[in-house]
């Protein structure tokens, strides 16, 4: 019974993953009736990272020194540059473009607005995806935001979420079956286990070693 409503405002490309959890209502701003403000996300220095080697999905070092400089530098002016472009394409004594057509051009790092209303049960599983640790930085920020609503709003739910979901980890079969032969006194090794090198790895850290 219980149900809440975000107003949201995020870059293009977080809200493309977020839109992914399909269990929400969701009226986002248009950019077919309106103009978009002119604001952009650009990272902070410490989260610009180079790609994982072992993690498709996922971010390595971080950069440093001008690389790191160089990178900001192209977010801010393909993030300028286009939306000057953009606004040139609105301009009646122009162009006088479509709305709808003119945001094509835009940078994902664009902000877009949104209202998303969700109700508990459904939040709660958005939450342990997008707040967990290997969740993408940018969207976890979002997700730790929200998890401060839902503890000041329904407390004994939220204590119970984060003992027996967000901080609980699930084993496959295999997974259990090696971590009984480990308690056993058994020498379990990753070739040997019927694990992929991520399921082991993934088991290994979850059980802290």
């Amino acid at each position: 019974m219980c149900e809440i409503k975000y107003h949201v405002k995020l870059p293009i490309f977080v809200a493309r993953q977020w839109i992914r959890h399909r269990t929400a209502n969701v009226n986002e701003y248009s950019a077919r009736y309106s103009i978009l403000d002119k604001e952009f996300y650009i990272p902070a220095p410490e989260q610009l990272a180079v790609q994982a080697a072992d993690n498709r999905q996922g971010r390595g070092a971080v950069l440093e020194g001008q690389a790191a400089a160089d990178v900001l530098n192209i977010l801010r002016r393909d993030a300028e540059q286009t939306y000057a472009n953009y606004e040139d394409m609105l301009d009646e004594s122009k162009y006088g473009l479509a709305r709808e057509l003119a945001r094509m051009n835009l940078t994902l790092n664009t902000y877009t607005q949104w209202y998303w209303k969700t109700d508990l049960h459904n939040l709660f599983h958005f939450l342990r995806l997008r707040a967990d640790a290997h969740a993408q930085y940018e969207i976890r920020v979002y997700a730790e935001a929200m998890m401060e609503t839902v503890k000041a709003w329904v407390p004994l739910s939220y204590g119970a979420f984060t003992d027996y979901r967000l901080g609980a980890v699930t084993f496959s079969a295999k997974m259990l079956d090696i971590l009984k032969r480990m308690l056993s006194g058994e020498q379990v090794e990753q070739p040997t286990s019927g694990l992929s090198k991520r399921e082991w790895t993934e088991m290994m850290v979850a059980l802290g070693r």
